[in-house]
């Protein structure tokens, strides 16, 4: 980081406008801002994941998918950049791979809970597919490197697959979805 930031309002967005990386504005209601938005969300999410009792494997990958969220939205703020690694979509398939293998099939939906980590492995999830949305919505008028759309997608597999983990290692069940279980 060349600079540190000492001074943290600046007045520069009061018209509206953010400046990107690239020394380049942008409105704020843009949908480059909308993704970088909604990933720093998702990271922050997770953030609040982290402060749960967890496996130290599962907050260890973790702590690997928010820097990787940093990188994406550095990515989204530099537009024409690529931060994210290539590969992290498949190290995020591989996690999935391992931790899906000691679960048992899913033969019905399951709702979000059982857990208060499971829980919020899922708003999480929830959060990163709005992450995901945006960020194939701002692709759909500038350029996105695919790396970036999958690593989303595959985000939130992950997810859905740690809180059915993290609900076992709790000693819980998947919480299974009823037909007309709410009436």
């Amino acid at each position: 980081m060349g600079h540190r930031l000492s001074k943290i309002y600046t007045r520069t967005g009061d018209a509206g406008t953010t400046g990107l990386g690239d020394g380049s504005r942008t409105g704020k209601d843009s949908l480059r801002v909308a993704a970088m938005g909604d990933v720093d969300e998702t990271n922050s999410v997770i953030g609040l994941l982290l402060c749960e009792e967890l496996p130290e494997d599962v907050r260890k990958l973790l702590t690997g998918i928010q820097h990787d969220l940093f990188d994406l939205g550095g990515e989204l703020s530099i537009p024409g950049a690529t931060l994210l690694a290539a590969g992290a979509p498949l190290r995020l398939e591989a996690a999935i791979d391992r931790y899906n293998a000691t679960l048992k099939p899913l033969k019905e939906f399951i709702l979000p809970g059982g857990s208060r980590a499971a829980a919020h492995t899922h708003i999480a999830r929830t959060v990163s597919r709005r992450a995901e949305r945006a960020v194939v919505a701002l692709a759909q008028t500038e350029a996105v490197a695919e790396a970036s759309r999958q690593y989303l997608n595959r985000l939130s597999d992950l997810l859905f697959v740690l809180g059915r983990h993290l609900n076992r290692a709790a000693g819980r069940s998947d919480v299974l979805w009823q037909k007309g279980g709410g009436a």
